[in-house]
């Protein structure tokens, strides 16, 4: 049985906390239950106060069979982050913005260079989603016809090759990473553009991929909908496949809820992240086999 634990962003605390809550304990430096196994949506870096120590405590548990962990945009960024170009620049740039994103995490590594080199080798080796018999999970978003693309390719981790394909403007693996990692979008009208979480004009709104939206208000449909979009009906034509509500059950991160408490998407569809990094929650679900996912089986605990 599983525990599906959100994005951590370095809360190493809420997360020792939150494992205990569940009956996890920590036994030769490792926190394990006898009955259970975590898995780790991804996001483990950057922003919250104890990035080394989260590193160290999800690593442990994966190396000796406590947890599965997966890749989050922050660490596929990190890695692109450090890539150098034979120009001399890194293939994700080091400009102010992704500077101020990376800040926490290069201070909290200063002295300690070796080991962040390190933790980069093994982000390379986390999986990009997972497909169970029974359940799957995700950073941010399932789509069928990318998780079929990556594994045609033998692309269940990230590599080299795939990094520098994902930042090519228009190609198909950049849009197959950034929408599993980062999320689908939707362009907006320009009038209501809206500012982000770190105070960035968006005219992008990523959306609710399980949502129909022939039969939705922009509100239901879009994630931080402008409040004039809130209760319009959606007219135009949106052409994309909805996640089956016959499908299994499938677990994410990543959007920065901020609802006051935990709750299921869907019948088979839960996002665990409710922005730790902001003051919210880290959240875990607790899974025993079911196929409809029940509010009752979440864990919490605050920043």
């Amino acid at each position: 049985m599983y525990d599906v634990v959100g994005d951590i962003h370095g809360h190493a605390e809420a997360l020792k906390e939150l494992l205990y809550k569940m009956e996890y304990r920590e036994k030769d430096g490792v926190w394990q239950h006898s009955k259970r196994e975590v898995i780790f949506v991804g996001d483990y870096i950057d922003r919250g106060p104890d990035i080394r120590e989260t590193l160290q405590l999800v690593k442990r548990m994966q190396e000796n069979g406590k947890a599965i962990a997966l890749m989050g945009n922050h660490e596929f960024n990190a890695l692109a982050y450090n890539y150098k170009l034979p120009d001399g620049t890194h293939l994700r740039k080091h400009n102010n913005i992704h500077n101020r994103q990376h800040e926490q995490t290069l201070l909290q590594f200063q002295g300690y260079e070796n080991e962040w080199l390190s933790y980069m080798d093994w982000f390379y080796t986390l999986p990009l989603f997972l497909d169970l018999k029974e359940l799957r999970a995700v950073h941010a978003c399932w789509d069928n016809k990318h998780i079929d693309w990556l594994m045609a390719n033998d692309y269940r981790t990230m590599n080299k090759n795939l990094l520098v394909a994902s930042h090519e403007k228009g190609s198909y693996p950049k849009q197959v990473i950034d929408e599993v990692l980062k999320g689908k979008e939707y362009n907006i009208p320009e009038e209501y553009a809206w500012k982000d979480k770190d105070g960035h004009i968006r005219t992008e709104n990523r959306y609710k991929w399980w949502i129909d939206a022939s039969a939705s208000t922009y509100g239901q449909f879009l994630f931080n909908c402008p409040s004039h979009l809130n209760n319009q009906v959606i007219e135009e034509r949106i052409d994309f496949v909805v996640y089956p509500r016959d499908a299994k059950p499938v677990f994410f991160g990543h959007y920065w809820l901020e609802d006051d408490f935990p709750k299921i998407q869907a019948a088979n569809v839960a996002c665990l992240d409710y922005s730790i990094a902001k003051g919210g929650s880290l959240v875990a679900y607790r899974w025993n086999g079911e196929v409809e996912l029940n509010n009752d089986n979440f864990f919490s605990v605050t920043a």
